[in-house]
């Protein structure tokens, strides 16, 4: 087994960190000038002092799924963000909380009965 070249990995790492940097950048610009600066869960609206707190999200959760019109991107707070990933972790962990988007669809229906309320009563 040969010894590890430390200054290689610390080049390497650095560099992926880097690029990582900078793809973000640029996501991030474009982002901020197509949606408007509020949260896309709590609705909390930002101004350019608090702007840093403001996050884009990949609704794909694909760090590297960036279509130039931004339809994987939605603006989130960082707290709602950091929320999204939990959801996420969860969620691949198999713990579904009830109240979760990735739980199963809801067995209820409200509407059920909707459609015969509608028809016209067939009186002959």
């Amino acid at each position: 087994m040969s010894p590890i070249d430390h200054q290689r990995l610390d080049r390497v790492v650095l560099e992926a960190r880097k690029a990582g940097e900078d793809r973000q950048k640029g996501y991030r610009e474009r982002a901020l000038k197509i949606y408007p600066w509020l949260c896309g869960r709590c609705a909390r609206e930002f101004s350019q002092s608090n702007l840093r707190e403001l996050t884009v999200h990949h609704r794909d959760h694909n760090h590297d799924n960036n279509p130039p019109d931004g339809s994987n991107w939605e603006l989130l707070c960082i707290y709602c963000h950091d929320n999204e990933h939990q959801k996420q972790i969860e969620a691949d962990r198999g713990n579904i909380d009830s109240r979760s988007t990735y739980a199963s669809s809801a067995s209820h229906s409200p509407f059920a009965q909707l459609r015969s309320l509608l028809k016209p009563d067939k009186k002959d």
